[in-house]
């Protein structure tokens, strides 16, 4: 019996040390980063986003029709 509260109380005081340690370190992980590690984060403004233009005619409805068939005909099982 003497074994079993000698556990528990040690299992209270493990966490009661962890409740301490939780709070103690709590605002540990907060520190900012200093502004140069923010500042090499961030693209230079003189970089330009890469854009890409896609220019193309727009099918016409008969093409379109054609090409919703051949899709359904590709994609019947059996069709390979």
């Amino acid at each position: 019996m003497k074994a079993l509260r000698n556990f528990e109380a040690l299992f209270i005081a493990i966490i009661g040390l962890a409740c301490a340690a939780n709070y103690v370190f709590d605002g540990a992980d907060a520190v900012k980063a200093p502004a140069t590690y923010a500042a090499a984060a961030q693209p230079a403004a003189s970089e330009a986003v890469p854009v890409v233009v896609v220019a193309a005619k727009r099918m016409s409805a008969a093409e379109k029709q054609a090409s919703l068939a051949e899709e359904r005909q590709a994609s019947q099982p059996g069709n390979i």
